[in-house]
């Protein structure tokens, strides 16, 4: 349709148009109207913690209410036995989550920024670390946005040209061997280079272009040969032009010859095909000569032969003794330039990453599918899938893309709707999708999806608006690491549950255990408050900035569907919980039976559940890996554990702290049997780490 849409910028030329739509009947309006339609959904961590919230509420009143109808029973005193209740909820409440929560995923921004993203919303931290598939667009993400020029047909030879972006550094190779560019390769590129209106500078180091980048490359590539761009525009003065056109498909310009006034030269520019037809001659290294059919057809093919290794070719021709009217007739042809939008050093090495992490890239593209294809190859993200066009998804049902989606790689040719389609369709095969992009029609797709990544440098505002993060790089390498940072992000919150939670399962098996028993309650209100806060504070928010396993990215993305609580992490869990209550009852037993005062054996009992969970401490450092592989990396945590035994020598020892807690001046003989029986539940637990790792169980994520 020969249509202009609100919101598109003219970058040359002028024009007319009707209005046939406005406000939110046009194509702009619509995108604004899908994007209000589309609603946002909490995150995983989130659905996850208001499970762990109301299962940790439901256990608390349940446990809470049998003990102390257990203890009215044996004959307590109600009123006791109430405030011990309320005391054991409030331990069983995890109060450091939310600033735990807060603390990692601010902390995960951070480190985010330092990488090249912008996290605009919290809750993003922790979907990427749960993501599956990362729709990625080509140009500008997963390769430079800088139009290289990388071959060249100049009298029946082809040439390489080394060097990447619009740094004007390479050399010309033939067959691999460097060669001096002689004077075939510089009459083509000098009439490639003042057949444009682009131009190259430098500022503080870095090379950039003003103008069309298919121009930049050629540009770039004559000064690679010695040609200057600003200086052949002075020796050869444009004096008229035939613009590009999308019907015409080439650009002419006209240029007097130095020394002498009145001749004029014509260079030309455009596809193969249509400056070849209107060639009749041909630059050899013998000098012009007829351009016959079979010539020609050999021209054509080797154009054929660029375009399959994604290069976007550009056939270049010049008249002499040119006109206006004849400037496009008779023309002599000079050669081909074959140009490519390079990929980024980086992107490979990022998505060989991604497949080690079990995250699957798909490229979304609205370039040609030969083009897409080729970059898709060369980058590792074509692996047997399929590349679907943007007329071919329009003739599937959504039933169908859903039932295929999940073994296409590469989208080409694709509209906005198209994208929105894509990412709906893995979501509904149970993906955590990644969408990037940069212009406004973009944006649905972003929101849509589970986290829509913005450009920083060639995104719009409406882009970021609907993002989550924001690329200050533009770089896919970039998306990688945030993804990295989401799955520590997410760890360290587990490693803080499950420490939380197995301390919980620890205090109130003693409690409930010890009253089953018909023991005297082993702990005071006061003392069971104080476990609380001495592991529930300072050790549970180390824990929480705990540095990041070095197999992070050699692990599948975590179900969130299944939850924080996998069946690997639920054992560890409960038989760091159990363990604990077992030991603790049976040295509160024991030191009664041996004629300790009962002050004395509750103390016993309070310091050694006390060292018990520094020591689940380190030990929950990681659900997999063995405590002793780098135990102290956690300063944070070395000096909250170091930090709460001076205060835990404290409530023992001065008299004022030892009456307010209830504790007892224990003797150097107990602490070592204390000691002894803390230690126990690190073999314990690496035990059960080995148990995992062998599969016992279930599969680990």
């Amino acid at each position: 349709k020969n249509m202009v849409f609100a919101g598109t910028a003219a970058t040359y030329g002028r024009g007319r148009a009707v209005v046939v739509a406005t406000g939110i009947t046009t194509e702009f309006g619509k995108i604004a109207e899908m994007l209000t339609s589309i609603e946002s959904s909490k995150t995983p961590l989130q659905e996850n913690l208001d499970k762990v919230g109301n299962t940790l509420a439901k256990v608390a009143l349940l446990v809470v209410g049998l003990i102390v109808a257990l203890g009215v029973f044996r004959g307590q005193p109600f009123l006791e036995m109430l405030i011990f209740g309320i005391a054991l909820a409030v331990a069983v409440v995890p109060e450091a989550l939310p600033a735990v929560v807060t603390i990692s995923l601010a902390i995960g921004v951070q480190r985010m920024v330092k990488r090249h993203a912008l996290v605009r919303r919290l809750s993003a931290v922790e979907t990427l670390g749960s993501t599956t598939v990362i729709c990625s667009d080509k140009t500008g993400t997963l390769t430079t946005d800088e139009m290289t020029a990388r071959k060249i047909l100049v009298g029946n030879e082809v040439f390489d040209i080394s060097g990447a972006g619009y740094d004007p550094v390479g050399e010309f190779t033939r067959e691999g061997k460097p060669v001096k560019p002689d004077v075939l390769i510089k009459l083509m590129l000098k009439a490639s280079t003042l057949c444009s209106d682009t131009t190259l500078s430098e500022a503080g180091g870095r090379w950039s272009i003003k103008g069309d980048p298919t121009e930049g490359a050629l540009v770039v590539a004559a000064a690679k040969a010695g040609l200057n761009k600003a200086d052949l525009d002075k020796e050869f003065p444009r004096i008229d032009e035939i613009p590009f056109t999308s019907e015409t498909k080439r650009m002419t310009t006209l240029h007097r010859i130095p020394g002498e006034p009145a001749a004029v030269v014509a260079y030309s520019k455009g596809a193969p095909e249509v400056i070849l037809s209107a060639c009749v001659y041909q630059q050899t290294n013998e000098g012009v000569v007829p351009l016959d059919a079979k010539t020609k057809a050999d021209i054509l093919n080797t154009a054929k032969e660029m375009a399959s290794e994604a290069l976007r070719v550009l056939a270049v021709a010049t008249k002499p003794e040119a006109t206006c009217e004849n400037a496009e007739q008779e023309m002599v042809f000079l050669g081909l330039v074959g140009m490519i939008d390079p990929p980024r050093p980086e992107a490979k090495s990022a998505i060989e990453k991604c497949g080690y992490a079990g995250i699957r890239v798909v490229m979304i593209t609205g370039d040609h599918p030969i083009t897409a294809r080729a970059v898709a190859k060369e980058l590792g993200i074509l692996k047997g899938g399929r590349v679907v066009t943007g007329p071919e998804l329009e003739n599937l049902s959504d039933e169908e893309l859903e039932h295929q989606v999940e073994h296409i790689d590469v989208y080409a040719r694709v509209s906005p709707s198209h994208k929105l389609r894509v990412v709906t369709a893995l979501q509904k095969k149970n993906q955590i999708v990644a969408m990037t992009g940069d212009g406004v029609n973009d944006a649905p797709s972003l929101k849509r999806s589970d986290i829509g990544i913005a450009m920083g440098i060639t995104g719009t505002d409406v882009t970021k608006e609907a993002s989550d993060m924001t690329l200050t790089d533009d770089n896919f390498a970039s998306i990688v690491a945030a993804v990295e940072e989401g799955r520590g992000i997410f760890g360290n919150i587990k490693k803080y549950l499950m420490y939380l939670l197995s301390s919980n399962i620890g205090e109130i098996g003693l409690m409930a255990g010890a009253t089953l028993a018909g023991l005297p309650l082993p702990l005071s209100a006061v003392q069971i408050l104080y476990v609380n806060l001495a592991t529930d504070g300072l050790p549970a928010l180390a824990l929480s900035v705990d540095p990041q396993d070095s197999d992070l990215m050699r692990r599948n993305p975590h179900n969130p569907r299944k939850g924080i609580f996998t069946r690997p992490v639920i054992g560890l869990m409960l038989i760091g919980g159990i363990w604990s209550a077992l030991v603790n009852i049976v040295l509160f037993a024991w030191a009664l039976n041996t004629g300790m005062s009962l002050s004395e054996a509750m103390t016993m009992t309070f310091v050694s559940l006390v060292l018990i969970q520094f020591f689940k401490a380190y030990n929950f450092r990681s659900d997999r890996h063995s405590a002793l592989r780098h135990p102290f990396a956690n300063k944070w945590l070395n000096g909250a554990i170091l930090w709460e035994l001076i205060l835990l020598c404290a409530i023992i020892y001065i008299p004022f702290l030892q009456k307010a807690v209830g504790t007892y001046s224990l003797p150097l003989a107990d602490w070592l049997i204390v000691l002894g029986v803390s230690l126990s539940v690190s073999p314990v637990l690496e035990l059960t780490k080995w148990m995992i790792r062998k599969g016992w169980f279930g599969e680990i994520d």
